[in-house]
């Protein structure tokens, strides 16, 4: 009888970064312009690389794809947030909280996954080159990218299939920015532990495999450059990887400081900072770290300037 007398919630409410009234509108115009140098930035490079028939190579289809997957996270997260700075109203919907941690949750295992290709696609440039234009054939690139997107849907699907599994009866309050599936669970009143034990058991696995596959790609590029007489050929081979190297830092550098570490309250109050850090502020740097560090890529912003400049 008691179950049946509680009310469900169908809707949450989310904290935000703050509820500090006076760093609310600060808040909201800093995030606004990340937000839009990130959606120009990644979708610059996006139509860059589909406008410049010389950047229709496999490396460069992957910045592509890396540029979507991050436009995609930020958008899952940053809108909703930017809302709450400016609104009283901070409810989600169950719905919509669905369908943001489904949009994120999709976006964070594509990078996980691009990135994994990225190195190996390092590794074959440096140390096969002569088998590059077999081993890495554009048709072979965007099979691969076909299927491992079909893989991340099923993931997040099951994910997010399991999630209505659980009952929200109690407290609606998500003390987070957006709706993070570990935050979900401790305000369930149905035991998440089916879901907890997925969570962590295709997390372990894909972080594992996909860390674990970069590693031994650039420990066998590092060999590579290592032995290389010329100065020029082993600053050209540094200069290939570098700019992927970053980004592998950052990415599970951030993952390594929000899950590996012993939990504590105030270890805890610096969770919302890491996740700020992957949800926002690694799709803002991604696409300059990739275009910026890359000849081809500023080579082709400077013909496209000059052909801008020549319109007018």
């Amino acid at each position: 009888m008691a179950e049946e007398n509680k009310t469900l919630v169908t809707e949450f409410v989310l904290t935000g970064l703050t509820d500090h009234p006076g760093l609310q509108v600060h808040l909201f115009l800093v995030f606004l312009v990340i937000y839009l140098i990130t959606m120009v930035a990644n979708l610059g490079l996006i139509l860059l690389i589909w406008r410049d028939p010389h950047l229709h190579k496999p490396m460069y289809l992957f910045f592509g794809s890396l540029a979507f997957a991050d436009a995609c996270s930020s958008s899952s997260v940053t809108p909703k947030m930017l809302i709450n700075f400016v609104s009283k109203n901070h409810i989600i919907s169950l719905f919509d909280c669905m369908a943001q941690f489904y949009v994120f949750g999709f976006s964070a295992t594509t990078e996980c996954f691009l990135l994994v290709v990225m190195a190996y696609d390092c590794y074959v440039a440096i140390c096969n080159p002569l088998l590059y234009p077999v081993v890495m054939s554009n048709n072979l690139c965007t099979q691969f990218i076909g299927v491992h997107i079909f893989l991340v849907f099923l993931h997040s699907a099951i994910h997010v299939g399991l999630l209505f599994r659980l009952t929200f009866c109690q407290s609606n309050v998500i003390h987070y920015f957006y709706c993070e599936i570990l935050q979900l669970f401790k305000i369930s009143c149905t035991d998440p532990m089916v879901n907890t034990l997925l969570v962590f058991i295709f997390s372990a696995f894909i972080k594992a495999f996909t860390f674990v596959t970069i590693m031994v790609s650039y420990t066998r590029v590092l060999f590579v450059i290592l032995k290389k007489k010329s100065e020029k050929g082993r600053s050209k081979a540094f200069s290939t990887c570098s700019a992927h190297l970053l980004s592998i830092s950052l990415f599970y550098g951030t993952l390594f400081f929000m899950y590996v570490r012993p939990g504590s309250g105030f270890l805890e109050d610096h969770d919302k900072m890491y996740s700020l850090f992957y949800t926002i502020i690694i799709p803002l740097l991604n696409p300059f770290i990739y275009s910026l560090r890359n000849k081809e890529v500023v080579g082709a912003i400077k013909k496209l300037m000059e052909k801008l400049r020549v319109a007018r």
